[in-house]
């Protein structure tokens, strides 16, 4: 009879672990992310897919573009960046599948422009046709509907769609779109920089046909814009822009995640780039976190998909909560989406849009103090990174 109990306990335990394990959200990362970086947020934001406990990783595509793999960039209407050259962030992945013991798939995308809203891009390289099989593939064989969370241009989304609609919009539960230039009227700011380039945003303007595809497609499609009237690197209602403004949280984060970003941070070039990830722990150590201030638009997409919400309680103290876990005493702080319309879809890549009163398949970023969200974020995200154990 003690074996029966015992067997049945064990039983009802492997019950709940497949359970929790079957609720974890299915989502695909497709990333700009480069090594060295380009935006060191694009390797520092990867953690979270690998780290987060509800999350299943299905895989990762490196939306690259050729222009900024050379010493110099040449890219026809961005910055000419002379910081290279650089490759695509295979590295940053491989020690992430590594410090995590896990083998997430991943593939490099086509990384030249769409040459029209329709381009399907099999013309492109075999090596970078990859990147799209690997999306088709794992949207076929997942069981379920994916969220595909996209930081960088919307090509790989765009080229897929222009091959294989019917499956996206079976197999898509909803995309997760950093880019664009929220602008009521289409009105130019202080960031002259912007103003000049398509779209006014720098992920727009990496290819703007694959975005203007995307937001014509009908795919569910959440929108999170990089940029508002007065460029990518101030707040504004609808965009995601926010800076931490104290790194020294890195020093208490795991030592394999700090080695990680001190790698990263770095842009070191060594041979030994797996075994630098047991080496100890940089920022503990006593060395100084790289940046000052730290640029940051992915959070809100990663706390949109899992569920977490922002508060403060009684006390004047934020956290992440999930919303069932949320008490009569705490203060949402907002940082979530509003069903919209887009009333124009410009073809530099210039919008506008409507907030919309019923239930749309389209939505928008709003957070109706930007303060008090950047505020919140300056305590609960680097909380949310020290909390992470491979």
């Amino acid at each position: 009879m003690r074996f029966m109990r015992c067997y049945l306990i064990v039983l009802t335990l492997f019950g709940l672990c497949s359970s929790v394990f079957s609720q974890k959200l299915p989502v695909v990362v497709i990333t700009d992310c480069y090594h060295p970086y380009q935006d060191p947020g694009d390797n520092l934001d990867l953690l979270n897919g690998y780290a987060l406990p509800d999350v299943k990783l299905l895989g990762i595509v490196l939306d690259i573009t050729d222009a900024f793999r050379k010493d110099t960039a040449d890219h026809p209407t961005l910055w000419k960046d002379p910081k290279g050259p650089r490759e695509a962030g295979i590295i940053p992945i491989q020690q992430l599948n590594y410090i995590f013991n896990k083998s997430v798939p991943f593939a490099v995308g086509p990384m030249t422009m769409m040459k029209s809203e329709l381009d399907d891009m099999r013309y492109s390289p075999d090596f970078e046709q990859e990147g799209v099989a690997l999306l088709l593939k794992i949207l076929r064989e997942s069981p379920e509907p994916v969220d595909v969370l996209s930081f960088g241009s919307a090509r790989v989304l765009s080229v897929a769609y222009n091959r294989e609609s019917k499956l996206l919009k079976k197999k898509i539960k909803r995309i997760h779109l950093s880019a664009g230039t929220a602008s009521k009227n289409h009105v130019l700011g202080q960031d002259k920089g912007a103003n000049m380039i398509p779209g006014g945003e720098w992920n727009v303007a990496l290819d703007v046909y694959a975005f203007t595809r995307l937001l014509k497609s009908g795919l569910p499609l959440a929108l999170y814009p990089c940029a508002g009237k007065d460029g990518g690197f101030v707040k504004d209602v609808n965009s995601s822009y926010y800076a931490l403004y104290d790194m020294s949280f890195l020093s208490e984060m795991h030592p394999k995640l700090q080695q990680y970003i001190d790698f990263a941070f770095d842009a070191k070039l060594v041979y030994d780039f797996l075994r630098y990830m047991n080496k100890g722990a940089s920022y503990t150590a006593g060395k100084k976190p790289q940046f000052d201030k730290f640029h940051v638009w992915e959070s809100a997409i990663w706390l949109n998909v899992t569920g977490r919400k922002i508060v403060k309680n009684s006390e004047g103290k934020y956290r992440l909560s999930q919303k069932d876990s949320i008490e009569a005493t705490d203060t949402l702080i907002e940082n979530g989406l509003r069903p919209c319309v887009f009333t124009e879809i410009r073809d530099d890549g210039r919008f506008q849009f409507e907030y919309a009163s019923r239930s749309s398949t389209t939505s928008i970023y709003f957070r109706s103090n930007v303060d008090v969200n950047e505020k919140a974020m300056n305590i609960v995200i680097p909380e949310l990174f020290k909390s992470f154990n491979p």
